[in-house]
């Protein structure tokens, strides 16, 4: 199936619900790139035992569509200064939900109970800020259904999967705020910031 080995195939069918997929994803190290910029294929997610955000999300979509739903991923932008994320969303009990490889305290899984994609997103705001508590969260995409890119073995490339990163790139994103919205933001509490430095999985 999808040109995965056994091995594969096991390890996916047996990450049956969205937790399940995201105890399998905490398990994994932070993808620091320490031999430069990646985009790992799931396949190299699982033969690596690493990931960062979008490589994640990637895995993830593969895990749900082993177990018969759509492949998706989100793309969340962020201000200049600060670092986008990306997500995979999935529905449950007609409400939205997410899994997500991180290394903080935050940007983590949610639960799904979200009855619109644009919740979903707005669940991630008041934790999206920068070391300077300015909250930088602003645009997201609708889900990427990555089955368009089965032709380019999204799934299983020994390579870089660059097109998929490029592709959430140029996708249409929805703005979440006016430009009067973002300068009246007030900057997280000293006590966030701090809570906010807290990593999973350090560099050394």
């Amino acid at each position: 199936m999808y040109s995965l080995t056994k091995n594969e195939l096991a390890l996916l069918r047996s990450l049956r619900t969205p937790r399940k997929i995201q105890d399998y994803l905490n398990s994994l190290k932070q993808n620091h790139e320490p031999e430069g910029d990646t985009c790992f294929s799931p396949r190299t997610v699982m033969k690596e035992k690493r990931a960062h955000c979008i490589e994640g999300a990637m895995f993830a979509a593969l895990a749900f569509r082993i177990h018969g739903q759509k492949p998706f991923v989100l793309d969340l932008t962020s201000s200049r200064h600060d670092f986008d994320h990306v997500v995979a969303p999935f529905k449950q009990h007609g409400c939205w939900g997410a899994v997500s490889k991180t290394n903080h305290a935050v940007l983590r899984y949610r639960e799904p109970v979200y009855k619109t994609i644009r919740e979903l997103v707005l669940s991630y705001f008041h934790e999206y800020f920068d070391k300077k508590g300015f909250k930088t969260l602003r645009s997201f995409s609708h889900p990427v259904d990555l089955s368009r890119f089965d032709t380019q073995s999204w799934m299983t490339n020994p390579n870089h999967n660059w097109f998929v990163a490029q592709y959430l790139v140029d996708v249409k994103h929805y703005l979440l705020l006016s430009r009067a919205q973002i300068s009246s933001l007030r900057r997280a509490d000293p006590v966030e910031i701090k809570a906010g430095e807290i990593v999973e999985w350090s560099k050394f």
